[in-house]
């Protein structure tokens, strides 16, 4: 069967640097920093002080008190970036075959918040008085469950919970499922929220995220004296929609998703292959869906997540993967500006790429100081810029070995 091109018709984001898709973009643009000291919970016992929050937020600015009240941080999140999406998609629900409609959408840990609050409940008044939300509050699907039920999408819904690499997963099979013939439209992409002390102390346990307390030192993908990622919050939702379809009803076309490549390490429940290795094959997969030669890619939006041992192996992934292009492709990582993002950060990342291409304009890595030897590709170092680009990647990895690429190209019509 001949498989179906697919595009893009909305996007919705609530990052630690915008409350929309389009302000997240034009603050990645301007390489504006999100990460500050936390204000969710009080760190003075604490050795992280510093998180990518999605600062002053109060989910009854979008939905009614009732209902916030019974969703985690991570589904408010991804409700408020489907709404933004479906309205620019312009879709006409009422014009639609609902079955034809699916909604895949990650989250790497889910209800932390909840999670954390109702145990402290439990532990001071028993277990038995801890919320009847509790739950559906906190399992990862809930967010894909809360979008098809919003809007009534009776097509495929579901989670693929792949730790940071999740939300890559979930616009890469939502793809492949339009791509096959199984539906017209899918809402996907990720969420999540783990700025709670639970969260955050995990990650400091495993010694996986910095402690340092300066902003500008702290998410510093490839450079030298990067120390470990900084956490953020939010959520990325798209809408892809089958070509034909997206035509036959005057929409407006954002960019079209063309490959998507997935495997895994095989190597370390959290450290990634050193040469990275499976990540090189896993672009090479994405390339081979997309059917370009690797001289036909112009940028990556990087994994990049600032822990020594990812950003040395994405760099050598990249020259395995692309040999002597690797040189002339720029690679930057908008988690300098708005930390990891955990299973939201491929779907904001695909986001933030989508409007790359569309402006010709690649956003930079900033706070980058010190170089590596490591690390010694472009990284569009401190300023974002203006460049032809007509093929983008996105690159995801996560804990477990789990690895998504995914490739964008520009829109013109």
């Amino acid at each position: 069967m001949e498989k179906r091109r697919v595009v893009i018709t909305g996007l919705g984001a609530v990052t630690p640097i915008g409350r929309t898709a389009g302000e997240s973009w034009a603050a990645a643009r301007a390489g504006v920093c999100g990460i500050a000291p936390i204000q969710q919970y009080d760190t003075s016992d604490m050795k992280v002080k510093l998180a990518g929050e999605v600062r002053d937020f109060n989910a009854e600015d979008y939905m009614e008190r009732r209902e916030a009240r019974r969703m985690d941080r991570f589904t408010q999140f991804a409700m408020i970036a489907a709404a933004e999406a479906m309205e620019q998609s312009g879709l006409d629900l009422e014009r639609e075959d609902p079955a034809r409609i699916g909604v895949m959408v990650s989250s790497g840990i889910g209800g932390m918040n909840t999670i954390q609050n109702e145990c402290h409940k439990g532990f001071e008044k028993g277990f038995d008085r801890i919320s009847p939300f509790f739950i559906p509050m906190i399992i990862p699907n809930m967010a894909a469950g809360q979008i098809a039920i919003r809007y009534g999408l009776k097509g495929m819904c579901t989670c693929p919970v792949a730790a940071c690499a999740g939300g890559s997963n979930a616009v890469g099979d939502a793809f492949r499922h339009i791509r096959d013939g199984y539906a017209e439209v899918m809402v996907c992409g990720g969420a999540d929220s783990t700025i709670a002390g639970m969260g955050v102390g995990g990650f400091t346990s495993l010694r996986a995220v910095t402690t340092t307390d300066d902003p500008s030192r702290a998410s510093i993908p490839f450079d030298q004296e990067r120390s470990g990622f900084v956490m953020g919050e939010g959520a990325g939702i798209l809408v892809l929609e089958d070509y034909d379809h997206a035509m036959a009803r005057g929409a407006e076309i954002l960019g079209e998703i063309t490959g998507y490549g997935a495997n895994c390490d095989a190597h370390h429940i959290t450290a990634p292959c050193p040469d990275g290795a499976g990540a090189a094959a896993c672009m090479g997969l994405a390339l081979q869906d997309a059917g370009i030669a690797p001289e036909e890619l112009d940028y990556i939006s990087a994994h990049g997540t600032s822990t020594p041992l990812n950003d040395s192996g994405e760099t050598q992934a990249v020259k395995t993967a692309f040999g002597g292009h690797a040189r002339k492709l720029m690679m930057s990582s908008v988690k300098s500006m708005m930390g990891h993002l955990l299973g939201a950060s491929g779907a904001v990342a695909s986001i933030l790429t989508v409007l790359a291409l569309r402006d010709q304009f690649a956003p930079p890595t900033i706070n980058y100081r010190v170089p590596d030897p490591a690390c010694d590709l472009d990284v569009v170092p401190n300023v974002g810029r203006e460049a032809p680009i007509r093929n983008a990647m996105v690159n995801a990895f996560g804990f477990g070995g789990h690895n998504a690429c995914l490739i964008f190209k520009r829109w013109e019509g």
